[in-house]
């Protein structure tokens, strides 16, 4: 059974950092893509950051502007996003997803199949 739990999320005031964690099971982790998505309040959810399976390629959305890394670690099965620098409007709900194998538009929702719980980062001005 995919397990995909997240964790690290809290309150920070702006201009401050936090590392996201998303441990992962029931799949191989090494073989697979990953991204982390957000969800505002009353907004669509919106791509953050993903990474290749070999942690070589990764890819933003262009609010990160160089704030935000992400990083896996293949041996402990855990995808990470460590943002930095941050704003209040990057308050939301932080979610990690599995991305599909064969698939190359890593920004839609729609292009991952196995999502967790979610983070909640509140940053206050």
């Amino acid at each position: 059974q995919v397990a995909l739990v997240e964790s690290g999320g809290g309150s920070v005031q702006a201009g401050g950092s936090l590392r996201l964690s998303c441990s992962t099971s029931g799949f191989s982790f090494s073989l697979r893509a990953m991204g982390w998505f957000r969800q505002p309040l009353v907004k669509e959810r919106e791509f953050v950051a993903a990474i290749m399976s070999s942690g070589e390629g990764t890819y933003y959305g262009d609010f990160v502007k160089g704030r935000f890394t992400i990083s896996r670690d293949n041996a402990k099965n855990t995808v990470y996003l460590q943002m930095n620098n941050l704003k209040f409007e990057d308050t939301a709900v932080y979610y990690c997803a599995v991305w599909k194998h064969g698939r190359t538009q890593y920004a839609a929702t729609s292009e991952y199949e196995y999502w967790g719980q979610g983070t909640q980062v509140t940053v206050s001005s």
